[in-house]
């Protein structure tokens, strides 16, 4: 199979920085890659060099089967970016943006008015068409600058951290453009700061620290990676707290792990799920109020704080 994305062994140095350290990913077609990874990691280097802006210092990329060094041009008639902020024309308004990006791209003036008439459609944005850019909305302004990276029909789209800034509302909006695009066959790389923007839209994630590729897989294949479900107990009071603890060790032995705010304690489940209706039944009718009895599969913050962290770590003891 041809990915629509992939690359292998990219780095790029920024004097003695190393922003990457040998990145291999891939996105199969009419798929969402998740990018993740903290400020710094690498992220906005790999769609940079994915979209031909930069070169690598080394390793190799294909994006629509076409290597991004060697055809650069064919490249960027095959691709769609959307940067970390809007980047349409505040003098001119919405439908000019689009139209003038369609003329840019050779698509003929008729073409071009076509074009931008259907995104402004599609994207409902046909209110606010003809009004200056710099009047609109910041959400506004995301679906706009969405809009632009559609005009040539693009097979592939990057778009890095396109929901930055917008309130839950306008994100929810956008998420729903970016799966309409995705059900049209368009590849997709999303780089984000939102881990439930990843869990929403991704098919597949990678993690990115320090410059490398630290995991990848599905969302429930890296929740799966730091562990099975849990039983949640939270309490009033921490006080409390030895109460509880005694109690379920007296009735499982799973290792209860109590959390910074002393009110919350949990113990993994994973296939014993025979030890739940055990721990409730050690913990009736002690003389404690329990705010909250409740199992939780892992989230993808839990992955990502884990994966990181592990990576610090292993960053230190080489150091």
């Amino acid at each position: 199979m041809e990915f629509a994305i992939q690359a292998e062994g990219l780095r790029k140095a920024y004097g003695d920085h190393e922003a990457l350290r040998g990145v291999d990913l891939a996105v199969e077609p009419g798929s969402v890659l998740g990018v993740l990874g903290p400020n710094g990691a690498g992220k906005t280097t790999i769609i940079r060099i994915l979209s031909t802006l930069v070169e690598a210092d080394a390793g190799y990329a294909k994006v629509a089967g076409l290597d991004v060094t060697q055809q650069p041009n064919a490249v960027r008639s095959r691709i769609g970016l959307t940067g970390q902020y809007a980047a349409v024309d505040e003098r001119l308004t919405g439908r000019e943006n689009l139209e003038l990006i369609g003329t840019l791209h050779h698509l003929g003036r008729s073409e071009a008015k076509a074009r931008a008439a259907d995104l402004l459609d599609r994207l409902d944005l046909v209110e606010s068409a003809d009004k200056l850019s710099r009047t609109l909305s910041g959400g506004m302004r995301r679906r706009l600058d969405l809009a632009a990276s559609l005009v040539a029909d693009p097979v592939v789209i990057f778009l890095d951290e396109p929901t930055t800034g917008l309130d839950p509302v306008s994100r929810t909006v956008l998420w729903g453009m970016i799966r309409e695009q995705v059900k049209r066959g368009v590849s997709v790389l999303l780089t984000t700061q939102y881990l439930d923007e990843a869990d929403q839209l991704a098919d597949r994630i990678a993690v990115v620290d320090s410059g490398q590729v630290i995991a990848e897989g599905s969302p429930d294949e890296l929740k799966t990676k730091v562990g099975g479900e849990r039983l949640h107990i939270r309490i009033a009071e921490s006080a409390d707290m030895p109460e509880i603890v005694g109690r379920i060790s007296t009735a499982t032995t799973a290792t209860p792990l109590v959390a910074e705010d002393g009110c919350t304690v949990s113990i993994p489940v994973d296939t014993d799920f025979a030890c739940v209706s055990t721990v409730a039944a050690a913990l009736d009718g002690a003389p404690v109020e329990v705010r909250e009895f409740a199992m939780r599969r892992p989230s993808l913050d839990d992955v990502f704080l884990a994966l990181t962290k592990n990576s610090d770590e292993k960053e230190r003891t080489v150091a």
